[in-house]
């Protein structure tokens, strides 16, 4: 709907980040759990308070002609999407997700003793990554889910690891959204919420 309406204002009060293998779609299917839409993905659980940083930033490249001083055509030449936010909980999901790739594995000989190796070099880790958020309408108090799916990236960014006495350590990184090979979304938002209904 066109004009001010407060019922299209949306605050992301709760949300969570899923990953899951590369080229798997965000669910459009809305039940009354919402851990079933996201079976075939894992929950990356606890984040900070400051939630999910959206970024999108398109690269322009002016065309300029001797007949004028301003550009008189851009040409696209980039175009970054990325997701930045800090984990809180440390596990065999976001460890290796943070560090790009690998798995965690049991210590042979040892009970309830775990390793992870960091390669050598850096390697591909390309997945999927999905969010979800939930908020309620102002106007009739009924609740709008969101949901925004990067069906290929990998992180491109690890914030630096503070261990410290006062401060729960934080696993912080951008991931970057990349293109896929025939040509599909980069990315996809999939709202249950009225307020898109053609009037």
């Amino acid at each position: 709907m066109a004009g001010t309406n407060s019922s299209e204002i949306r605050v992301a009060g709760v949300g969570r980040l899923y990953v899951a293998a590369a080229d798997t779609k965000v669910p459009t299917t809305f039940s009354t759990d919402s851990a079933t839409d996201w079976a075939s993905w894992k929950n990356l659980g606890f984040t900070t308070g400051d939630g999910v940083t959206f970024s999108k930033k398109d690269k322009l490249e002016p065309i300029d002609v001797w007949q004028a001083v301003s550009p008189v055509h851009f040409v696209y030449s980039d175009r970054d999407l990325t997701l930045k936010f800090s984990l809180l909980q440390f596990n065999e999901d976001t460890l290796p997700f943070f560090m790009g790739g690998g798995s965690v594995d049991a210590v042979t000989g040892s009970t309830g003793v775990y390793k992870y190796d960091v390669a050598e070099r850096p390697f591909a880790d390309v997945r999927a990554l999905g969010l979800e958020f939930s908020d309620v309408r102002a106007s009739d108090g009924s609740t709008v889910t969101y949901r925004f799916g990067i069906p290929r990236g990998q992180v491109t960014a690890a914030d630096d690891i503070k261990l410290a006495r006062k401060a729960a350590s934080q696993l912080g990184v951008t991931f970057t959204a990349m293109s896929a090979a025939d040509g599909s979304a980069l990315a996809s938002f999939v709202m249950k919420d009225s307020a898109y209904a053609a009037s």
